[in-house]
């Protein structure tokens, strides 16, 4: 059991959870994800820790299929700029592994924000909070458990 799936359980949400045989050598976890679990990548998210200029951190949510667009980023955060955070202190800040963080069940309750087009499927896949793990719900019940708004922060493609 990881926090995140203790969380989605807590909250007493609809969800499903996804097992697979991580393969160390993947160059990309989210596509591994995809791949494995035959889902379109756009329904399968990752998850980014952001540090914005005023030194806080931040959670964005893109589809694995995309990347994050800064600046739209930035905006949606009402700060000027943003950056990826360091991988210890995301680590650190998550309370999980690179390749396996979570926006459920984080050390921190940290600004969120999940692209918008999450809202177009009935269920997404984000990090269960272990490589190899997914869980599948609605992305209206992600943004509702972590207090995340929707905003169009992804470039597709």
């Amino acid at each position: 059991m990881t926090p995140a799936i203790n969380a989605a359980r807590k909250a007493g949400i609809e969800f499903n959870i996804h097992q697979y045989e991580h393969d160390a050598s993947a160059q990309s976890f989210g596509q591994e994800a995809a791949q494995k679990l035959s889902v379109p990548p756009a329904q399968v998210f990752k998850t980014l820790l952001l540090q914005a200029d005023d030194r806080s951190l931040a959670v964005a949510i893109v589809p694995v299929d995309g990347q994050l667009n800064l600046k739209r980023m930035a905006k949606a955060l009402g700060v000027k700029k943003v950056h990826m955070a360091d991988k210890s202190q995301a680590e650190r800040a998550t309370g999980y592994v690179l390749g396996g963080i979570s926006p459920l069940g984080q050390k921190k309750c940290l600004a969120s924000v999940i692209d918008a087009s999450a809202q177009n499927f009935a269920s997404i896949f984000v990090s269960a909070g272990r490589r190899g793990l997914e869980i599948e719900l609605a992305a209206s019940s992600l943004a509702q458990l972590i207090s995340a708004k929707f905003a169009d922060i992804a470039r597709i493609g």
